[in-house]
């Protein structure tokens, strides 16, 4: 995730590239997130983002996101984005 973070901003050229990589514990789960300040997801994109062979990259192969959910969710966790 954090090497998708990375690439989502490299064409953003007019501003800031920061990365942050985020964690916190609610009393029952742990929390982590990854925020970028890349171009972002178009919204009507979001929920295909996880689907294999979904990529909005040139050189993607879709299959990144699919399994870090799967991986996730294999763990009892949850994964998702926001705009």
């Amino acid at each position: 995730m954090i090497v998708n973070a990375i690439e989502a901003m490299s064409v953003v050229k007019d501003r800031e590239q920061q990365l942050t990589i985020g964690s916190s514990f609610d009393g029952q789960r742990v929390i982590v997130s990854v925020t970028d300040t890349g171009i972002g997801i178009d919204p009507s994109q979001v929920d295909q983002i996880f689907e294999p062979l979904f990529t909005t990259k040139s050189r993607g192969m879709g299959l990144g996101l699919s399994i870090y959910r799967s991986i996730v969710e294999a763990h009892g966790g949850r994964l998702w984005a926001t705009p």
